[in-house]
This record gives structure tokens, C-alpha cells and sequence, in this order.
């Protein structure tokens, strides 16, 4: 499984209600995803980094995580300013970069650092499990914390179901290569991870019914209040209302 590196921690940022946390994350990132003006892309960004280090959270695993965004953004800079309409900024050979191209890649490599920044201190800091309770409390369909829970922990037996049956084709003298025969072996592979997956799915689900699932997880873990839950909501609210109404007041403004 995963390791959840940042959900075991001592931070303010750990001690907050999960709920408050999801909604706030919720929230936040659709108004840091609706934002054009650079103004608020360096503000939320500000305020992503300053979550983070509230959540006292281990630099280097957070830059592991942003060099995978990273190099998704690359290619966007890349691409987005040969692509993008607008008038040509400069050109290497053939090529011409527009100037609205690079202004989108910007946008969009501020956006997406700010939101992953801020996931990451607010969702990150919780577990799966805490997670899935904290949305059951806030009224999301049973259905869908029942499937993102089992979801997580089952991708992973998967995972191992297929690397026993890789092992084993080894053991046979199988040996990849480009012919017909690798390709009819891995679609056998295939084949045998969805009647694997179909039997344990099966089994699980008898299990937990003599077990007497209803269709609901229990816990005993119960959301107290915490006079911390009310200044982290209330900082909260405040640098949302103030992103979107400044974003508002730019747009109108420009207009």
C-alpha cells in the first residue's frame, strides 16, 4: 500500500476536524482553479506554502510529489505556446511561441502547484480511513466512501496478484519479447487478473456479510469540538471571500 507519509503528524494542521479540512480543500481549489489574474495565482501559492509549512510537512517528500506535476507542466510550456492562438512572442526556426501561450502555461503551472500544495496539507495530513469517515459525516453517498475505500485498499492487492502471476510466467521460462506469443501471454494475464479480482470480490463480499455488513463502516472515532477548528475556519473563509472577491473586482475592472 501507499505509505501515508504526511497523515501521521503533531501540526495544527493535523489536529483540524477532517471535515473542515475536505470542504475547505474543496472549496479553495475551485476558486484558485477559476482564477485567471496573477495576482491571485501568487497569492494562493503563498498561501498553499504557508499550509504546507503549517503542516509541517517533509520538504523533500513534498518536492518528490511536485517533480511529477513538474514534468507534466513541462511539457505544457512546451506545448501550449505552439499551439495557443495569439500573436508570436518569438521564434526558433520554424517554430513560433505565442505570447497568450506562455501566459496560459504560467497560469496553469501556478494553478495546479498552488492546488496540489494545498491538497496535500489539508487532505494528505489525514488518513484513507479518517478521510472516508469525515466525508460520510458531511453526507456523501455511502456508495462513494464504500468505493473509495475498497478501491484503495484493493488496487493494491491487485498489484500483488499481478506481480505472483508475473513470477510464476518467469518460473515457466517465459520471456518477453515483440512476437505473438508475449502478446497472447499478457492478454492471458490479463484475463486471469479479472477472474482473480471477479473471485475475491465474490469472497470479500460473502465475508462481510456473515460478518454483518448492512451497507454502513463503523467507527469509534467521533469528531469533538476544538476551539482550533473555529480560527482555522474562519481564516479560512476569510482568504477565499478575499481571493474571489479581488479576482472579481480585476475582471470587472479589465472589462
Amino acid at each position: 500500500m501507499i505509505p501515508e507519509v504526511f497523515a501521521g503528524g503533531t501540526s495544527v494542521i493535523h489536529s483540524i476536524d477532517p471535515r473542515i479540512k475536505v470542504v475547505s480543500a474543496l472549496i479553495y481549489s475551485f476558486v484558485v482553479a477559476l482564477s485567471s489574474s496573477f495576482v491571485i495565482l501568487f497569492s494562493s501559492l503563498a498561501a498553499s506554502t504557508a499550509l504546507v509549512m503549517a503542516a509541517q510537512l517533509d520538504a523533500r517528500e513534498v518536492l518528490k510529489r511536485l517533480t511529477v506535476l513538474w514534468g507534466f507542466i513541462l511539457l505544457i510550456w512546451i506545448l501550449m505556446p505552439l499551439t495557443y492562438p495569439g500573436a508570436t512572442l518569438f521564434k526558433i526556426g520554424p517554430l513560433g511561441f505565442s505570447g497568450s501561450g506562455l501566459l496560459f502555461a504560467a497560469q496553469i503551472s501556478l494553478k495546479s502547484t498552488a492546488i496540489l500544495l494545498s491538497l496535500m496539507a489539508l487532505l494528505a495530513t489525514m488518513s484513507i480511513a479518517t478521510m472516508g469517515h469525515a466525508l460520510g459525516c458531511l453526507r456523501i453517498p455511502d456508495k462513494f466512501v464504500h468505493l473509495l475505500l475498497i478501491t484503495y485498499r484493493y488496487v493494491f492487492v491487485m498489484e500483488q496478484e499481478y506481480r505472483r502471476l508475473i513470477r510464476a510466467m518467469k518460473i515457466r521460462g517465459f520471456r518477453p519479447g515483440t512476437n505473438l506469443h508475449s502478446y497472447q501471454s499478457y492478454a492471458y494475464l490479463v484475463g486471469m487478473l479479472f477472474v482473480h479480482a471477479s473471485e475475491r470480490a465474490d469472497r470479500v463480499s460473502k465475508a462481510m456479510k456473515c460478518r454483518g455488513f448492512t451497507g454502513r463502516f463503523h467507527t469509534l472515532r467521533q469528531f469533538k469540538p476544538d476551539p482550533r477548528n473555529r480560527v482555522f475556519t474562519v481564516i479560512m473563509v476569510f482568504i477565499i471571500i478575499l481571493m474571489a472577491a479581488i479576482e472579481i473586482w480585476i475582471q470587472t475592472t479589465l472589462s
